[in-house]
């Protein structure tokens, strides 16, 4: 390092990293906790607010570039440490007890596969150190039990009041599933479903979480607008494929979030790209780009591109979503991003300030 260990320096160089998750630099996220240089060698304490399993070495490599690049060719040795806050919820509603927050995956039409990217966005975040839940709000199509190798099981009840949710993958879940006959159809009007959902809200025994993902029922109508009412939200995921005609109900679906001043941390573009098993031929089945070009006029990240990978379907079918079945392949890898990114989203929305940060430390030895 041509100028020396200057400590101001090198604090102002690593708060000039961009984190690609927040999309703010360190400086910016106030995640820098400490870092000092002893024996020739940088040592940086970084902690962001979204979760970091699996992180660290990635987000290493980055800074490490990052300072080289900058004239600081020091060794870095970086600890990486999670503070996941709770954010606000929609104004008059009070937020769960014991749940930070509550993310809503949701799609203005089905067959898009929300439930797929539900449950492996919530099994992403358990996998990267977090305490996760999974509440299946779609009553009339409940596919949580078989995706979690669930089917079958019913939850239990320690005091006759609050339900004991089920437990699979690192994650607790609840569904009307658990409840009914897998045979039984749900013929019910919206006000039963409404009351059933809160009460699956309400009257289970969460624990404490990080996050509650809930799988909404797809489309905008009078149900999926009093749910959004009703549950204290911190943030919405839109699920869609690139066709046009998926897109269409996706808007519908990211504009009834807004008129509930509910926030849409972003857009998932589903299916997005076939890549043939046999000879790696990839194909655009249903469009290309139309997610993208969703999230740059209304003014939202795109989260993630996932693929159509029959793969996928098997692994979820099979009680084994992707991010437990197969979690270093690239399908997986792409909820894994999908995760840090949506987390991400939710962080920026602001500081918890309840605390005082601690100070920095720089020592030059």
């Amino acid at each position: 390092m041509s100028q020396g260990h200057d400590s101001a320096v090198i604090g102002a160089e690593i708060g000039r990293f961009f984190e690609p998750n927040l999309r703010q630099t360190l400086a910016e996220a106030e995640a820098v906790r400490a870092f000092q240089v002893t024996d020739g060698q940088l040592r940086v304490t970084l902690e962001l607010g979204v979760p970091v399993g699996g992180y660290h070495d990635e987000l290493a490599v980055a800074l490490q570039r990052h300072l080289a690049e900058s004239g600081i060719d020091l060794p870095l040795q970086l600890t990486l440490e999670s503070r996941v806050i709770a954010h606000s919820v929609q104004r008059g509603l009070t937020p769960l007890p014991g749940i930070k927050n509550v993310v809503a995956v949701a799609s203005g039409k089905g067959g898009v596969g929300k439930s797929t990217v539900a449950v492996n966005l919530a099994l992403a975040w358990a996998a990267q150190g977090v305490r996760v839940g999974l509440l299946d709000a779609d009553i009339y199509g409940p596919s949580q039990p078989i995706m979690l190798g669930l089917q079958g099981e019913r939850p239990s009840t320690r005091d006759g009041k609050r339900i004991v949710p089920l437990a699979a993958h690192g994650v607790v879940a609840m569904s009307i599933g658990f409840l009914v006959d897998v045979e039984q159809p749900m013929v019910w009007r919206g006000p039963m479903v409404t009351s059933a959902l809160n009460q699956l809200l309400s009257e289970t025994d969460w624990g404490d979480l990080d996050y509650l993902v809930i799988d909404m029922p797809p489309g905008t109508g009078d149900i999926q607008l009093t749910l959004a009412q009703r549950v204290p939200v911190s943030g919405a995921v839109i699920v869609t494929t690139p066709q046009d005609i998926a897109l269409a109900d996706a808007r519908k679906g990211l504009r009834m979030f807004e008129k509930v001043n509910v926030p849409v941390l972003g857009i998932v573009e589903n299916m997005s790209v076939h890549v043939c098993s046999n000879c790696g031929h990839a194909e655009h089945v249903f469009g290309e780009g139309g997610g993208a070009r969703m999230a740059a006029q209304y003014g939202v990240q795109l989260l993630g591109s996932l693929p159509l990978d029959a793969r996928i379907r098997a692994e979820a079918d099979g009680g084994r979503p992707s991010v437990v079945a197969a979690a270093d392949s690239p399908r997986s890898q792409a909820y894994f991003a999908l995760a840090r990114r949506t987390a991400g989203e939710l962080a920026r929305r602001g500081k918890d300030r309840s605390s005082a940060f601690p100070k920095i430390i720089v020592e030059d030895t």
